[in-house]
């Protein structure tokens, strides 16, 4: 998969991308990150990227001239079919099924704003959307440029070194995870739960599905409220309610 992200401060794009499954990712040629910086499309000397607000208020607004031309110029590097997303309060919210709509394109285009936001016109006729990673105030979109890419990078296939992984994740089947333990088995007086270690995998599984329904039914109610739940975890879910035991 190939990425452009557009920013002012690509070292920062660029040095985050070397570490774990993203890294790893852009070894092994799964993803192709690259970056655009405006400054390099500003027409004057100072190569100003910024101006004050047309009608007032505070802060400055990035100008059309040189953004769009550089969403432009990374957008032709990438392949066709590719889509310009603009990571912005606006925008639609993150979330893991959006992360799987855009791992199978064949290229996204992420553009990282700044200062109080972007001039309209470059959304208007630069932009295919917008997207949001959460409800708080950030100082650019630098940080979920790399939220995003981190995302997709693990669900391309051989990006994990177990594919079980992505599918076993918070939110991959609309559920939170449950907990997880490791060596010792014993650890300050608290226990490994003894199904854990009786080889029983399908008995196993059971006790995962019904402690990712309870988390997710105590932590994030909401999930359950809109995400259709399988059999099997509806029957982990009424037993839980009806006060069964899980452990």
């Amino acid at each position: 998969m190939k990425i452009e992200v557009v920013t002012l401060f690509p070292r920062m794009i660029a040095g985050a991308l070397e570490f774990g499954i993203v890294g790893r990712a852009i070894g092994r040629g799964l993803l192709c990150v690259g970056t655009e910086d405006p400054r390099a499309h500003a027409a004057d000397v100072h190569r100003t990227v910024d101006d004050r607000p047309y009608g007032g208020g505070p802060g400055m607004v990035m100008k059309p001239g040189p953004l769009l031309a550089a969403i432009r110029a990374a957008h032709a590097r990438l392949p066709a079919g590719s889509v310009r997303l603009y990571l912005s309060a606006q925008g639609r919210p993150f979330s893991q099924e959006l992360a799987r709509e855009l791992a199978a394109l064949p290229g996204l285009l992420l553009v990282a704003g700044r200062y109080e936001g972007v001039d309209e016109r470059v959304v208007e006729l630069g932009i295919d959307g917008e997207v949001s990673v959460g409800d708080y105030v950030l100082s650019g979109g630098e940080l979920p440029a790399l939220l995003v890419i981190d995302a997709l990078a693990r669900l391309l296939p051989g990006a994990l070194g177990d594919e079980r992984s992505s599918e076993e994740d918070s939110f991959a089947q609309g559920l939170l995870e449950g907990p997880h333990y490791t060596r010792p088995e014993v650890f300050e007086g608290r226990a490994v739960p003894a199904v854990l270690l009786s080889g029983d995998h399908a008995a196993i599984r059971r006790w995962r599905l019904a402690r990712a329904v309870e988390r997710t039914r105590v932590r994030r109610p909401d999930l359950l409220a809109r995400t259709p739940l399988t059999g099997e975890a509806q029957r982990a879910l009424q037993e839980l309610l009806r006060g069964g035991e899980t452990s």
